[in-house]
């Protein structure tokens, strides 16, 4: 994938240009674009989000939306945090998963990520999607997105391959079918 860091200084540059932001040279596709990266790497990516979302000189206005941290939100609002251990405990991992899975779904984070009124420069940020696996699948989620988000370009931050077809996720589970967003650099 090359050397992250100059990636991550194109990706500064070019979440700036006007061609990314209005999402033009997409065949009228929607504007998501997905920056891949090893896992190993996550400590440096997450440095360079935390730059970014404090550099008052970029041309675009970042929006940050962590599904994991979201995630945790909707179990505190649901008021089940404190019983999910002892539900997996007692019950099993698969258990715990289908009862979630069942309680929580892609509009319950749609929900959470929306704001309005989008505005000419915001970027959509997904960072964390790891950490939420396997409570949510991030082609779910840019599914559920996309609606919601037409005027505004999405940038997921993926610890994964994405070939234009398939996502794997830190390149060794199995690939989901996601075919609407094009790999950024």
């Amino acid at each position: 994938m090359g050397d992250i860091k100059e990636r991550l200084d194109q990706l500064r540059k070019l979440i700036q240009e006007p061609e990314f932001l209005e999402g033009k040279g997409l065949s009228n596709e929607v504007n998501i674009r997905i920056f891949c990266y090893d896992a190993e790497e996550e400590m440096t990516v997450q440095h360079f989000i935390g730059q970014i979302k404090n550099d008052q000189s970029l041309n675009c206005n970042l929006i940050e939306c962590n599904p994991y941290k979201i995630f945790l939100s909707i179990c505190n609002d649901l008021d089940i945090t404190e019983a999910i251990p002892d539900m997996e405990e007692s019950e099993g991992g698969i258990f715990l998963l289908e009862q979630l899975h069942s309680a929580i779904g892609e509009s319950e984070f749609v929900d959470k990520i929306q704001y309005e009124p989008h505005n000419k420069g915001d970027v959509l940020m997904l960072t964390g999607v790891g950490d939420v696996f396997p409570f949510m699948r991030v082609h779910k989620l840019l599914e559920a997105l996309q609606p919601y988000f037409s005027d505004v370009p999405i940038l997921v931050f993926y610890p994964g391959v994405f070939d234009g077809h398939y996502l794997k996720l830190f390149n060794r589970l199995q690939p989901n079918d996601y075919y609407r967003a094009f790999n950024i650099i």
